[in-house]
């Protein structure tokens, strides 16, 4: 198996993950700051392993499977690790939509791919936007503190319902386009 750049990128996102939740609980002012520096490290590092794919044609099946197990991972981390912060009913609820929707069409994707359907459930456009609001949404509640005034994490908040909004419109989606062949007998 040959390492490619976009894969190398991938399994550097999966190590932030140790180092997000080390930074996390570390003591020191600063830390918020870090653990939010880390988390968008990751998310950039997510949109160039993607862009240096398609710009230079580094596609391998091995980065095709640990692309959106990454991505999971380190998403699924970040709310663990806000919701212990932050152990509010709303925010338990928010994160489980996030985390439940990414598990489900995880594997309505694999089902999908053994049953020779795998096309029916492709990333679509709303899928991106939901990504780009979560990626942001976490980032600014890992940071928490005011800045310039702004309540970074009230707007942490709006915007991971509106990433849970955006989660459950684009997982009715891949199901209600995965459904004729999950209506299927056999």
């Amino acid at each position: 198996m040959t390492l490619t750049i976009p894969t190398l990128l991938t399994l550097f996102r999966i190590l932030l993950i140790p180092v997000l939740v080390v930074v996390f609980y570390l003591e020191g002012r600063w830390t918020n700051l870090a653990a939010a520096a880390v988390f968008v490290l990751a998310a950039l590092t997510d949109w160039l392993d993607g862009w240096v794919a398609r710009r230079y044609g580094m596609y391998s099946a091995f980065g095709a499977f640990l692309d959106p197990v990454a991505d999971k991972l380190m998403v699924a981390f970040a709310l663990l690790l806000v919701v212990e912060r932050h152990d509010t009913p709303w925010m338990a609820l928010l994160s489980a939509i996030i985390i439940g929707r990414e598990i489900t069409i995880s594997a309505l994707r694999e089902w999908m791919a053994q049953v020779g359907a795998h096309g029916l459930v492709k990333v679509a456009a709303l899928g991106k936007l939901k990504t780009i609001v979560q990626m942001v949404a976490i980032s600014c509640l890992l940071f928490y503190e005011d800045l310039f005034g702004l309540p970074v994490f009230r707007i942490g908040e709006w915007l991971l319902a509106i990433a849970a909004a955006l989660t459950l419109w684009s997982g009715w989606d891949y199901l209600r386009a995965a459904w004729p062949a999950m209506r299927q007998k056999g």
